[in-house]
Order: C-alpha cells, then sequence, then structure tokens
C-alpha cells in the first residue's frame, strides 16, 4: 500500500518507517531542557540529528512537560524563528511543535513543512488557519486536560477507543475544511494525560488505532512509563532518569512500529534506525 505524507515542500514516503527528531529550543523540557536552548546548539543538534539519519526535523520552543506553564507568544516565536530559517535550508521536512496559531501562521508562511500540535488545532482558530494553507502536514494529538492538569487528573477507563474516537473527529473536522487526507497523521498522545498502564495498552492495541485510516506517529522517546515499566523497585525508579532511558525508548519505538506506526518521533535517532534495520531485515 502507498502512503504518502504532504507536506509544505515533501511527499514523504511511509512505506519505511519515517524518524522525526526531536529538537527542543527550551530550557525546561523535561529530557534535555538547555542543551539546545540558545539559536547556535539548537542548529548543531539539527545537524548532528540529520547525520544520524533523521528524515524530518520536529523544532519547538515551549515544554509540554506535565505541570510546564504556557510561554507567551513573543518568547516562544523568539526562540524557534532563527532555528526554523536555518533548518529550512538543511534539505528535509521541518516540523514545529506548537499550538498556537499566530505561530503557526508566521513559520507556515517562512515555508515550514508541517505543523504538530498537543492540542490537535483545538485551539480558536488554529484549524482553519492550517486550512489556509494547500499543502502543509499536521499531526493531531491526544492530550487529556492540559499539561498543568492532564498528570493530575489522568483518564478514566478504556483509553484506546476514547483515543481513537477523539482523533478521528478532529481528523473528519480538518478535512471538512478543505485539508487533504494525506497530509494528516495522528498521535495518540503518550504520557499526556494517561496513565502508566493506559500508556502500554495504547502500545498493545495500537492497530486499532489504525481504523481512523490515517498514518500513525509514536512519541514514546524517554517518557517516564518506560522508568515504570524497567525499575525494580520504586527506589530504583527514582534514580531512572530521563537520560537512562535510551534502550527502553528504543525498545518502544521498535514494537510501536511493529504495530503499525509509520512515524516515530525521538531523541535517540541512530540507535532507533539500526533497531528498525533488524525489524526490517526480518520482514
Amino acid at each position: 500500500m502507498i502512503m504518502i505524507w504532504q507536506t509544505s515542500r515533501f511527499a514523504i514516503d511511509l512505506a519505511r518507517p519515517c524518524l522525526m527528531g526531536i529538537v527542543n529550543v527550551t530550557p525546561d523540557s523535561f529530557f534535555d531542557g538547555g542543551q539546545h536552548a540558545s539559536t547556535k546548539a539548537a542548529l548543531k543538534h539539527c545537524e548532528k540529528l540529520l547525520a544520524d539519519g533523521a528524515h524530518v526535523l520536529d523544532i519547538g520552543g515551549e515544554s509540554s512537560r506535565p505541570g510546564a506553564f504556557p510561554l507567551p507568544l513573543d518568547e516562544e516565536l523568539a526562540r524557534i524563528l532563527p532555528v526554523v530559517r536555518e533548518a529550512m535550508t538543511m534539505g528535509v521536512a521541518v516540523s514545529v511543535d506548537t499550538y498556537k496559531p499566530q505561530v503557526m501562521q508566521v513559520v507556515l508562511d517562512l515555508g515550514a513543512d508541517i505543523i504538530n500540535d498537543i492540542w490537535a488545532l483545538r485551539q480558536p482558530g488554529a484549524a482553519r488557519l492550517v486550512a489556509r494553507y494547500p499543502r502543509c502536514g499536521v499531526c493531531l494529538m491526544h492530550m487529556h486536560r492540559d499539561p498543568r492538569t492532564m498528570q493530575t487528573e489522568p483518564m478514566l477507563g478504556d483509553v484506546v477507543p476514547q483515543v481513537l474516537d477523539f482523533l478521528t473527529r478532529q481528523a473528519l473536522e480538518l478535512q471538512n475544511l478543505g485539508v487533504d487526507k494525506n497530509r494528516i497523521v495522528i498521535d495518540p498522545g503518550i504520557g499526556f494525560g494517561k496513565t502508566v498502564a493506559q500508556n502500554f495498552s495504547l502500545l498493545a492495541r495500537q492497530r486499532e488505532l489504525l481504523a481512523a485510516g490515517y498514518p500513525v506517529m509514536a512519541g514514546w522517546s524517554r517518557k517516564s512509563s518506560l522508568a515504570g515499566a524497567t525499575s525494580m523497585s520504586l527506589a530504583s525508579l527514582a534514580t531512572l532518569d530521563a537520560r537512562a532511558r535510551m534502550v527502553p525508548s528504543v525498545a518502544a519505538a521498535l514494537l510501536a512500529v511493529e504495530r503499525g506506526a509509520r512515524i516515530v518521533r525521538v531523541h535517540d535517532v541512530r540507535e532507533t534506525l539500526q533497531a528498525l534495520a533488524v525489524l526490517h531485515a526480518i520482514q
């Protein structure tokens, strides 16, 4: 089956898994906050991700970790615009991780390829704005509540049908505004208002999400649920910080692809590609 993700400048072939490399231009992201906060450091990281084999660069200026406060518009633009401008010259698709329509407009006017929105374009005006751009790609993510409250009151019950229903509705609303289906990717939002058990349920039953008819993006990289699964005790869980989660992150990405994900959003591009090469070899 031919599956193409249409973006502003690139038609991305999803016959093989697509790796989206994470570029956090923030001082406070849960994993690499501060490492790439300057434009120079962020661009150096972009170059490393591409050298490691990334197919897409995902640039974000606002942390969405649990408990995070919203970032003022001007500050987000100041963080990301110099990085987006330079990344646009690197020969790969550039995604911008934002939920603010004003930011979307600025980066799409620059020619950015993809909008990756944790709010699934639910902010006022966001969906109509994206619909005005005839080719840009979009990733719609499921999030329960908001970053400040999502883990204090996580979802209840069986999350898989709830997530599937939400993403299907959001995607159809976008299509009703004139957005072609081949521009849309869905993301179940691992860690965004779900318990550890619910997150792993979404992975175990990920193929059920394919019923929506859109490519699935999986974002397991360095998430705390991986520490919960791999720690032997509460004491060791406390010491397994985000930097010690590379191996379980790669394992989760591999399992996600095996269960039908076509895009994986990762910090560890080279290691994930190596694991996916083994999967490809047996297929």
